[in-house]
């Protein structure tokens, strides 16, 4: 197997390559709530810390991240993806538009929640606690078309599709069948952040980025080294039925349709984490 380092130069390059690409982001947007707060003592009604209440702040995440993580590195996105009819989804939809995210279709569903994640953490950033407000079955009936005709409409107009799927319904089997009718269409490529359960939706799609735990799901297998990796990545190939995959661990393993596998090594950053101090 090949090893690569991915130089600065090359890096900078695909970076640049960004710049001025529209990008269709299909899947399950999200709202992150941050709680912040000040433990002040252990409370008498159970061990658990009394957190005493400073401020709170929304992120937008799930495909709404992803969506502006394009936007960061230069290129345009178009979301679709499904909410609730709720003040959640107002925050969502608030920022998205403060990230500068085109909601082609941010479809509303009267039966489920907005996706949200509240974390409840101390103004050290320690996490005390984590709430979910969700619904995870499969959106349908006029949702689901109304989905799947934003995904027909932009996705002649896109440079490429990216899927992201986190199990919470927007991303059911005719959804995906028409993102992939719509790369094929357009002839660009379709990329797919997996959820296992769904593995068979994706066939056809052209990258496939699990991790290395989703592999081994997958695979039904162990991957403790290179060569193991190596093996897993084209039984996922296999498995999935895509053309690549980019399978994520300590290294990048990358399988191309033609069979061949290359591993970028992973580089140790230290960090030292400043958001306390914010």
């Amino acid at each position: 197997m090949e090893l690569l380092r991915l130089a600065a130069e090359r890096a900078t390059r695909l970076i640049s390559a960004f710049h001025g690409a529209h990008v269709l982001v299909i899947g399950d947007a999200m709202l992150d709530t941050f709680i912040v707060g000040r433990v002040t003592r252990i409370s008498p009604e159970a061990p658990v810390p009394v957190i005493s209440f400073d401020h709170q702040t929304h992120r937008i995440g799930g495909a709404a991240n992803v969506a502006h993580n394009i936007g960061a590195l230069g290129g345009h996105a178009t979301l679709i993806a499904v909410t609730g009819q709720d003040e959640n989804s107002k925050i969502l939809m608030q920022g998205c538009r403060d990230a500068g995210i085109e909601a082609a279709c941010i479809a509303t569903d009267s039966k489920r929640a907005t996706t949200t994640k509240v974390r409840i953490v101390t103004e050290r950033n320690q996490q005390v606690a984590r709430v979910d407000y969700e619904s995870d079955a499969e959106i349908a009936g006029d949702v689901e078309r109304g989905i799947i005709a934003a995904i027909q409409q932009h996705g002649a107009d896109a440079s490429a599709i990216v899927v992201s799927d986190y199990l919470k319904g927007c991303v059911t089997k005719r959804v995906m069948e028409a993102a992939l009718d719509a790369a094929k269409h357009s002839h660009i490529p379709l990329l797919v952040d997996p959820k296992i359960p769904h593995i068979d939706y994706y066939a056809g799609a052209t990258v496939i980025t699990p991790n290395h735990h989703e592999a081994e799901t997958a695979t039904h297998s162990r991957i403790r080294s290179t060569t193991e990796a190596r093996m897993a990545a084209h039984a996922f190939r296999d498995r999935a039925r895509c053309e690549s995959i980019l399978m994520t661990r300590a290294a990048g393993v990358a399988v191309g349709k033609f069979g061949a596998a290359t591993v970028t090594p992973a580089e140790l950053v230290r960090a030292i984490d400043l958001s306390a101090e914010q």
